[in-house]
């Protein structure tokens, strides 16, 4: 059974537009196009489409999807491997959002207490930002890497307070760096490169990466929607500053 990309569209809510764009990129190919030029779908792209439009869902760019979908040539592989991203970024949503609940119930909790600290524990105003992440797009991306360093039993072993504790490192790394920038110092600064060897030693207990891999890593993280709200959530324009910095730290202290 074949459907046509209007009715494939009507599906998927993805626009004619976007497949026929899909196709010519080579991410969605149609099982054939008949001598009037219209396109046919058959379930193999119906299954791939879901695959796309689920990565999609996740932040994912068009370059890492198609890496990612080419890389299942089994339907049930993927999508195994797709309900794990989702239940990995659904439990990573619930942390966010029980923090903000928290922060909104002591911040409630506290008005009219004028000259005191409204807030009781400021740590845990970070916990739901995971510098593991960081590793987790690292594994996706360069995993002969990962494997050769042993990253995953790392993960596995970390505790909680170790964890906790590399999420307020990199949030008070986030802070200072967005401190630098509003006072104008050039990303390749003495002073923003001695923030970054701390960024880049917590780094190193996941992966060790080369300088042109820390440096596509600090490009990546400007360009992904996902890293680049955690910077925006500190200053507007701190991912891109944060990847020309990290360019600048490869440049100085990698190669």
């Amino acid at each position: 059974m074949t459907w046509s990309i209007a009715q494939v569209a009507r599906m998927s809510g993805v626009t004619s537009r976007t497949l026929r764009h899909y196709d010519e990129i080579g991410l969605l190919r149609p099982a054939r196009v008949g001598a009037n030029g219209y396109r046919h779908y058959e379930e193999d792209q119906l299954l791939r489409l879901q695959q796309i439009l689920v990565l999609r869902e996740l932040g994912l760019g068009l370059t890492e999807i198609a890496a990612i979908v080419d890389r299942h040539t089994d339907p049930a592989a993927a999508l195994r491997e797709h309900h794990r991203r989702l239940l990995l970024e659904r439990d990573r949503l619930d942390a966010v959002a029980r923090m903000v609940a928290r922060t909104l119930t002591e911040l409630e909790q506290s008005e009219g207490k004028n000259g005191m600290s409204r807030i009781s524990r400021p740590e845990n105003l970070f916990e739901g930002f995971d510098p593991v992440r960081y590793g987790a797009q690292a594994r996706e991306r360069w995993p002969e890497h990962w494997e050769r360093a042993g990253q995953q039993e790392l993960l596995d072993t970390a505790s909680h307070e170790e964890i906790e504790r590399m999420q307020q490192e990199a949030t008070a790394g986030m802070i200072r760096m967005a401190e630098l920038m509003a006072a104008g110092t050039a990303a390749d600064d003495p002073a923003v490169l001695a923030v970054l060897d701390g960024h880049y030693r917590q780094m190193t207990r996941f992966w060790t990466p080369s300088a042109a891999e820390y440096t596509r890593l600090g490009r990546m993280q400007a360009e992904d929607e996902r890293f680049r709200a955690n910077y925006e959530r500190v200053a507007e324009g701190l991912a891109a500053y944060m990847g020309d910095a990290m360019a600048a730290y490869a440049r100085a202290r990698l190669s």
